[in-house]
This record gives structure tokens, C-alpha cells and sequence, in this order.
């Protein structure tokens, strides 16, 4: 799991100016990684070929007393894990009232959970990314059929919940980054899949985040945006701080095609006062550096 450089002087009883002296060494050494999000630094082991072997020789060398040692850290590790838990439920329970009045509004969960289930299909999804990941859901559920998911958004409080949610389901192979839809922290063509879930109605610039979406994209790979047809809910815009009242499908769908894409409407889902959508655009293999600007 990916830990800041308090929690890991939590974890190793040790003071934090000396945690930060070592991890610097591993730093240079590329033995791990970090990865700043907000004031925060969070850390995590670096390219398995070079910490597979380290691990196995610490594994070799190992004796009582160590052994000793790494159970009083994993306890200390078990208690960094009930104070993120602990701070993540604080937040949940600060915001369900408001997740559950949108929820109210359509059909339930589960259905739209299960369409993009079928638009996503049962084999391998090679890479994905979640932009605007929220509570990691879409991770959870399609995290393991990944080689490795990558959930980015712009609030810490969030990710923070994704994380506890995660790391309880034992969803493996998952980063989770702060970032905005406008300007991923990734580069072309690194994922197979990407969800824009609930996410495009809080953008003030519909184009330009499905333009960033697509720019993420291998030749061969989809963008999946799940999202809400056009309706007159407008106490949204306050309660919510929803920027757009839904999307028209053939919006949508000229976005998907000016950057380059396969662009077709997959499903409604009617049943509540707002009906969710599904649209889907694929980069075509032949034409995968042809992209349009937006």
C-alpha cells in the first residue's frame, strides 16, 4: 500500500527526519517512488525488477529476531489502517445525504453498474484509468479483470476514501493520483480503457476533458462516459455543483468523433426523473496518431 512519509515513521516507530534520510536513499536508488498529492508525499515500492530481488534477499536473510521486528510493524501498519478508515468514514458520512439524493434520482446503482459491465465485456481490460475516480468504485469493480487501474482526482478527501475502499476489497495492481481532467498526469497512449463515470457533468469544458481522456488512449482503446441525458433538475447546480444539466447524444458523440474516435450511443437507462447514458468511442488501430484537436 502506499503510505506518506508520517505514516511510515508511525509504521516504523521511527523519528520522521530520519524516515526521510532513508527513503531519500531509496529515492536515488529507485527502490521506490514517490508521488506528491497536495502537501502531501505519498510513497510505494518502485519497478518490481529491481525490488522483487531486495525483497527476496531480506526473505533469505531473515531470522527470530527480524521476524520479531516486522510483526511489531505490521501491527503498527494495521493501526495507520483503522486511522484512515476511521477518517474516511467521518467524510462518507459527511457527504451520504447528498450522494443518496442524487441516487434517488435514477435507476438504481446496480443496473448501471451491470450495463458497463456488458459494454466493457469479460475479457482482460489491458490498463485502466478512472478519471475523476471518487470513492474508486469503478475500480473495485473492474480493477481486477485490469493488468493495473489507475484512479486520478482532484480531491485528496476522496482519494483518501479510495484508498481505505480499495486496500478492504484487496483490489491489487492500483494507483491512485491526484490530478484534473483537464491535465491527467499521464502520458499518450498509456491506457486500454478509460471511464469517465459521473464525471462530465461537473466539467465546465465538456470537449476538452473528453479530448484529455482520448489523448490517454493506445490504438485499439476505448473511452466509456457514463453520464446523465439532458433534464431540468437545475437545484443541481447548487446542492450539487453540477456544471451541465446532462448531455444531448449527439453532443457527445461529435466530441468522440473531433478527437478521432468510433463514436456510437450504447444504452439509456430510463426508470427515475434523470435517465444515465452510456456513449463509447474507440481509437481505430489504423488511424491511432490521427487524432483531431478538439
Amino acid at each position: 500500500m502506499e503510505l506518506t512519509v508520517g505514516e511510515l515513521a508511525q509504521v516504523l516507530g521511527q523519528s520522521q527526519p530520519r524516515v526521510s534520510r532513508h527513503l531519500k536513499i531509496l529515492s536515488d536508488a529507485r527502490l521506490i517512488e514517490r508521488r506528491k498529492e497536495g502537501s502531501w508525499v505519498f510513497l510505494q515500492p518502485g519497478p518490481e525488477t529491481l525490488v522483487d530481488p531486495l525483497f527476496a534477499l531480506i526473505a533469505a536473510a531473515g531470522d527470530e529476531p527480524a521476524e520479531r521486528q516486522f510483526e511489531a510493524d505490521r501491527a503498527r501498519l494495521a493501526a495507520v489502517r483503522a486511522d484512515r478508515a476511521e477518517a474516511a468514514a467521518r467524510y462518507f458520512a459527511a457527504h451520504a445525504a447528498e450522494w443518496d439524493q442524487i441516487r434517488s434520482l435514477h435507476v438504481a446503482d446496480s443496473e448501471v453498474e451491470a450495463a458497463i459491465r456488458e459494454a466493457l465485456g469479460d475479457g482482460a481490460i489491458g490498463q485502466l484509468v478512472d478519471i475523476g475516480t471518487g470513492t474508486g468504485r469503478m475500480i473495485e469493480l473492474f480493477g481486477t479483470h485490469a493488468q493495473k487501474s489507475i484512479g486520478i482526482d482532484r480531491s485528496t478527501e476522496m482519494l483518501r476514501l479510495a484508498r481505505v475502499k480499495l486496500e478492504s476489497a484487496g483490489v491489487q495492481a492500483v494507483s491512485l493520483r491526484q490530478g484534473d481532467m483537464y491535465a491527467l498526469p499521464l502520458p499518450d497512449g498509456e491506457a486500454d480503457v478509460v471511464l469517465l463515470h459521473q464525471v462530465l457533468h461537473y466539467a465546465q469544458s465538456p470537449a476538452a476533458a473528453i479530448q484529455e481522456g482520448a489523448r490517454l488512449l493506445r490504438p485499439g482503446g476505448r473511452l466509456l462516459i457514463i453520464d446523465f441525458a439532458p433534464h431540468d433538475r437545475e437545484e443541481l447546480r447548487d446542492t450539487a455543483q453540477h456544471a451541465r444539466l446532462g448531455f444531448a447524444d449527439e453532443a457527445v458523440i461529435g466530441w468522440l468523433r473531433d478527437v478521432g474516435l468510433e463514436a456510437r450511443v450504447v444504452r439509456h437507462l430510463e426508470g427515475g426523473e434523470l435517465t444515465v447514458t452510456l456513449w463509447a468511442g474507440v481509437l481505430p488501430a489504423r488511424r491511432g496518431t490521427e487524432r483531431k484537436a478538439a
